[in-house]
């Protein structure tokens, strides 16, 4: 099974309608927050993109300014979403270009430290942890004032099909999207009088620079399809197009919602990296039986 190349082109899809407004997307250097930052500034809004790597996110904003449209604009911002001087510049930085904000897309996080949890490392699991939650949290706590004060806005937190079904000896991981979701939730009961809106997005297997890692001719690569209804795995922009859609003004009435972008594999089950992992930890310790001398 190979990835297919065929999808929705952008002239099939009507442009613009976010005009005017300010959006920061972290994470926004790679991957899903980059298509993301790319959808958005294609469609009018002032775009702020930013992550822990300068190049990354120089070389992002010179691929997405090639194909800015309806007065949309590109800028960057270095920064590390679990520190909290640096969300707070983030989220200033982001205002700059019109002197509110409207949206952000809480994209930063990542994974780490597989393996089944009698073998977790716990600085590891902590620093996932902290990626995913601790970052997301951060960038509500400070972003949510400045759109109260622009007369609402929309806020996504990048959760996960791991977040909801089980996905073994991804430890964290999946601790951390879970958690993400149900910030989610609660920000949206809290802050929905105000008309500020936060939903989550699941993706499911994206062809991102982080899964290039799973050879594709190997049985966990070929359980995601399996497990996939569509058979196939989704593109950065098949995300990007539902997140515009959520910080745009046609999905006002919607929030405190998590919304699968995944070709149903939530229908089904997780993958399985037991043979991805069992070379380097054996079969046993998968299990937690003890090892036989």
């Amino acid at each position: 099974m190979t990835e297919r190349t065929t999808r929705t082109t952008r002239g099939s899809i009507p442009s613009g309608g976010l005009e005017g407004m300010a959006v920061l997307v972290t994470g926004g250097g790679t991957g899903i927050g980059a298509a993301c930052a790319a959808q958005l500034a294609a469609d009018g809004a002032a775009v702020t993109i930013s992550g822990r790597t300068e190049s990354k996110l120089a070389t992002a904003a010179d691929r997405i300014g090639g194909n800015l449209g309806h007065g949309g604009s590109i800028q960057i911002i270095a920064g590390d979403v679990t520190k909290e001087d640096d969300v707070r510049r983030m989220v200033a930085h982001a205002t700059e270009p019109t002197g509110a904000l409207d949206g952000c897309i809480a994209n930063a996080g990542g994974g780490g430290g597989m393996g089944p949890y009698h073998l977790q490392d716990v600085d590891e699991f902590l620093r996932v942890l902290h990626l995913n939650v601790l970052g997301t949290m951060l960038c509500v706590k400070h972003t949510a004032p400045r759109m109260i004060e622009a007369g609402g806005g929309s806020f996504i937190g990048m959760s996960s099909i791991a977040g909801h079904i089980t996905h073994p000896y991804f430890g964290a991981y999946c601790v951390g999207k879970a958690g993400i979701e149900e910030m989610m939730k609660n920000a949206a009961d809290e802050f929905g009088s105000r008309r500020v809106r936060y939903n989550s997005i699941r993706p499911g297997f994206i062809a991102t620079e982080l899964m290039a890692g799973i050879p594709r001719d190997s049985e966990t690569y070929l359980s995601y399809i399996r497990n996939t209804p569509m058979a196939d795995v989704g593109q950065p922009e098949d995300v990007a197009h539902l997140a515009r859609f959520l910080i745009g003004p046609e999905s006002r009435w919607i929030t405190g919602t998590a919304i699968n972008v995944d070709g149903g594999h939530a229908l089904r089950r997780g993958p399985d990296f037991g043979p991805f992992l069992e070379p380097a930890i054996g079969k046993n310790a998968l299990t937690g039986e003890p090892v036989k001398r």
